[in-house]
């Protein structure tokens, strides 16, 4: 028994490894890019735009009588 549960504490450790790893392969290129200053307010526009549309699903998700 102490196995398993040695075994499942390992579990949100692989979790963190993950999401780390996606975050770093997904924002090591946008930081190459962001030498060019056009390039950088893109991606800065983008990265508002996305957290902006992220909060509007969720707060149509969570509070769906306050949208109309």
């Amino acid at each position: 028994m102490g196995e398993f549960f040695s075994n499942v504490s390992r579990y949100p450790k692989y979790l963190i490894t993950i999401i780390l790893g996606v975050f770093t392969a997904v924002l090591e290129p946008l930081v190459r890019r962001s030498s060019n200053p056009i390039t950088a307010i893109a991606l800065v526009g983008a990265l508002i735009s996305g957290v902006i549309t992220l909060w509007l699903v969720v707060r149509g998700m969570v509070f769906p009588s306050s949208l109309i």
